[in-house]
């Protein structure tokens, strides 16, 4: 769960009291959700995040591990 947080304090820059409102966030989320992350409030974003923590674990767990397989080949 620490991944996922660091994760959206690093993608909500400019809205991170309000990380459902930011751009970014609500593109990622509607692409990775699909149309349950679509007009996003605050209490559908957390509920979302909360119903969904292990499937975005895995996915951070995943990008994690690209960022240190293309740190190994530098």
């Amino acid at each position: 769960m620490l991944n996922a947080l660091r994760y959206y304090w690093i993608t909500s820059k400019g809205y991170r009291l309000r990380p459902w409102k930011s751009p970014y966030i609500q593109w990622r989320m509607e692409t990775f959700f699909g149309h349950d992350a679509a007009a996003l409030d605050a209490r559908k974003f957390f509920r979302l995040i909360w119903r969904e923590r292990a499937r975005m674990e895995r996915f951070l767990e995943w990008v994690a591990a690209g960022r240190s397989r293309r740190a190994q080949r530098l």
